[in-house]
This record gives C-alpha cells, structure tokens and sequence, in this order.
C-alpha cells in the first residue's frame, strides 16, 4: 500500500468547507449585553469606553430593545449612583424606588421576553467604593451579605429574571437563595461570580460607575490571578449553595479558568469581557492597528472555545448585527 502524504488543508480549502467542520461558532443568543444606567434625562458617553454611554432610562430601554431586536435577548444593568445617595451601608442598593428597580420595570414593560440580569454588589452604593461594609478598615463578610439579600430581593421584586452577586463574599449565593425561596422568588435564576479575580482590566468600568474604592484594594476578596485551584473550591462552593451559572470574570486573560470550570462543574459557565478588553481593541482598533470587527470576533470566538456557553460583552449589539 502506497503512503499517501496527509492533508489536512483538504478541509481547508474554501469557505464552505471552513463552515461545514467549524467547531464552535458565535451566535447573538450567547451574549448577556452590559449596559449602565444613571438618573434623568441625558445619555451620557463614557470617555474611557468609546462607543458606551450611560443611559438614562428611557435611553436604556431604546438601546435594550434595539439589541434585543438583533437577538440579544439579554442585559445586564449597572447603575452610576449620585454621590448624594452612597453611605458606608450601601442603604440605596434595596430601595424599592431605586435606580434599578425603575429600570428593571421599564426594561421588563417595553419588552417582557427581555432577559434582565442586575448586579448584586455594594460597590455603586457604598460611600467606600467596596463590594462590602468597611468597619476598621475591613470588609466584614457577613453583615455584608444580609445586605446582599436585601438587595437581590427589591431586584427580584422589581421583576428580575436573574441576579448575579458581584461580590465574592463567602457564602452569599447559598444566603441569596434562601432569601430568595423563603420570599417567594424560587424561579429568579443567580448567575455568581465565581471566579472573580483581583484584575488591573477593571478600571474603565470603574470610572464609568465612579465605583472604585476610596481606599486600599480588593484583593481580600477578590481572587489572587495566579491561582487556579481556588477557582475550582469557589465554584464546588457556589454549585453546592444553589447558583444556576457561574462566571469567570475577565475572560480573555483567564481562557484556562474558563476551560478548567467546564470540566469540574456542572453548571452552565459564563465569561466577561471586561472594560480592560473592550477598551484595548477599541483603542488599537481606533488607532489603525487593528481590524475591529475581525478581532472582536475572534477574541469572542475564543472565549466561547475555551467552555464559556455566554458572554458578557459590550460588543454584543455590535456583534449581533454583524452576524444578521
């Protein structure tokens, strides 16, 4: 028998071809589209994340509806919180006339098969710029988390589909889900956080919320990037409590947390492209140095290789028209 020379560019060899063996392909359904809201009338840019705005409410629903147009069918809402409302307890993050509520009954009346996902964490609210309470320079974990609930409950009932605590306290989603069962709200989903890491590409996103902490750091809480395990203890934790997803946050840097939560859970995972990401290939792209859209596609392609089954992305509406 004669050996013939192996060729894998066979299956290679044109555009149809290419589609018919591609292992993993994006889809405007994968993504969760993060938008952020403030009060009154005006939609307002953010300067370090071109292309995103702080939308009033009326801005929020036009934008929500247009992507879900497009078929993203889900958003998640951060609130930029005036400096007037914000104490060391985060009072604001369970007012029941809140910024979020309002917003989640807008979304949820301009368009009710919206998925609407809000974030469960203090940082917007507190005076401190911590996802928890600070007492002596510390932030207290448990005192933290019945606030938390408080929280998770005035957003389940505004309407909420799912709440995704943010916040990396230890044992908040198993006392989420209690609060939530014992109130009533047993179908509202909870996303985690899971493997949160203490990362440098948050900070765009920290100044389009003015949520960045007045002092010290968040590496009590947030994950140590150089670990990989701990990723797997939190998200045996988190499973165990009652999340219904879990989520590695970034997504670009951490393809390998990504890939080793789809192999030890059982859960659906999620990935965020954060600000960090969105910014740099806006940056370089703005620049002339790269193709945006063939790079915001592979990236997100990425990601998706690498386990996530959704994507938080502020390229998602930009993506979804692109793919239609």
């Amino acid at each position: 028998m004669i050996q013939r020379p192996h060729r894998p560019r066979r299956n290679r060899k044109s555009a149809g071809v290419r589609n018919l063996v591609r292992e993993v392909s994006l889809s405007a359904h994968d993504f969760i589209y993060p938008l952020f809201v403030q009060e009154g009338d005006a939609d307002e840019s953010i300067d370090a994340m071109p292309g995103c705005k702080r939308w009033s409410l009326v801005g929020l629903v036009k934008e929500a509806s247009e992507a879900f147009a497009l078929g993203v069918t889900s958003v998640v809402i951060f609130p930029a919180v005036d400096e007037s409302l914000k104490n060391k307890t985060a009072d604001e993050s369970w007012n029941d006339n809140g910024l979020i509520p309002r917003a989640i009954k807008a979304l949820k009346q301009a368009c009710p098969e919206l998925v609407v996902v809000t974030d469960v964490a203090l940082d917007p609210y507190n005076i401190d710029g911590h996802d928890g309470v600070v007492r002596d320079g510390e932030i207290v974990n448990d005192e933290t988390v019945e606030i938390l609930c408080k929280q998770a409950l005035c957003h389940a009932k505004a309407g909420a589909d799912i709440v995704s605590p943010s916040d990396m306290m230890d044992g908040r989603v198993g006392a989420l889900r209690e609060a939530l069962d014992d109130a009533g709200y047993q179908n509202v989903s909870i996303l985690s956080y899971t493997a949160k890491y203490a990362s440098a590409y948050y900070g765009p996103f920290r100044g389009a919320l003015g949520s960045a902490p007045k002092a010290g750091d968040k590496k009590s809480y947030q994950m140590d990037y150089a670990n990989v395990r701990e990723c797997v203890r939190e998200a045996i934790l988190d499973e165990e409590e009652g999340a219904d997803m879990i989520m590695v946050k970034p997504a670009g840097a951490y393809l390998d947390i990504i890939m080793r939560l789809k192999e030890v859970s059982t859960l659906p995972i999620a990935a965020y492209q954060v600000s960090g990401e969105y910014l740099m290939i806006k940056s370089a792209a703005e620049a002339g140095w790269l193709d945006e859209k063939a790079v915001v596609l592979e990236s997100l392609t990425a990601i998706k290789r690498a386990g996530a089954d959704v994507i938080l992305s502020y390229f998602a509406k930009d993506v979804a028209g692109w793919l239609k």
